[in-house]
């Protein structure tokens, strides 16, 4: 089989991204680019993920057994490299790619969807895409990835401040104080080029709780409710920005949540 018509794989195309590859490597997937459609639209797609995985995924990757990790990477196809007799540096998204691949074999459960989401959300519905963007994303947080205590005041004000400049959206620690559930961190992530706030906290009751923004000039939209990846979303627009409230809590109590935080972020 002439391996030069071999569809790139995610990890392939991840480190063709990420300038891993030796140039033999990338001439041959930037032809598949240039020939074929579905590698183009795969690239595109995995070229505007930017979202902190390591960060995110670093108590699970702890957990991941080295000798299947690195049989995962071992497995990872390398085309002409094998032949030359050289090997590609494994690093980056790449390893974590892989890392999450071993974490899957000892039972951790990560969603296939990692990196991106199904076609089956409408690219003209910007609101759902980046919604189920976030939900793929929180689906794979535990209460071990919020572990810790929570920040001071001053360190959540600051934390919130670095949002100001991207999101055009001034917030205070009172603000987003959600009650009897913890405040953890303040994020400033990216989507498809556009800034995106996450404000996770870790709820006693239910595990990590989210609250993400973007800018959005979709007009206002009054709240509504969506199940995502087993978790309930409420979300809604304020003229400028886009809001969603992710969680495992019940639907009538994250409602509860988002009302009362409505009042307070759209001030």
């Amino acid at each position: 089989m002439n391996t030069k018509q071999i569809i790139p794989s995610d990890e392939e195309l991840t480190a063709f991204i990420d300038g891993e590859l030796t140039a033999e490597e990338a001439a041959r997937i930037e032809t598949m680019v240039n020939e074929d459609e579905s590698v183009a639209e795969r690239l595109e797609f995995l070229s505007r993920a930017s979202l902190p995985f390591e960060q995110a995924f670093a108590p699970l990757l702890s957990q991941a057994p080295r000798e299947k990790l690195e049989a995962m990477l071992a497995a990872i196809p390398v085309g002409e490299v094998a032949r030359s007799g050289s090997a590609p540096a494994l690093v980056s998204r790449r390893r974590l790619l892989g890392a999450l691949a071993a974490s899957l074999i000892a039972g951790i459960a990560i969603d296939r969807a990692v990196l991106g989401i199904g076609k089956g959300f409408s690219a003209k519905d910007e609101n759902s895409e980046w919604r189920a963007v976030v939900a793929d994303y929180i689906s794979l947080y535990t209460p071990e990835t919020l572990a810790g205590p929570a920040p001071e005041r001053d360190v959540q004000a600051a934390q919130l401040a670095s949002l100001h400049e991207k999101l055009g959206l001034s917030l205070s620690p009172e603000a987003v104080a959600l009650p009897g559930i913890d405040f953890k961190r303040a994020l400033l992530l990216q989507y498809d080029g556009k800034p995106l706030a996450q404000i996770a906290y870790l709820d006693p009751e239910t595990g990590p709780m989210a609250l993400c923004i973007v800018r959005s000039d979709g007009g206002p939209k009054a709240p509504d409710l969506e199940s995502r990846k087993g978790m309930n979303v409420v979300y809604w627009l304020n003229g400028t920005h886009a809001f969603m409230l992710i969680g495992h809590a019940a639907a009538d109590r994250m409602t509860a949540i988002a009302d009362e935080l409505r009042g307070r972020v759209d001030a």
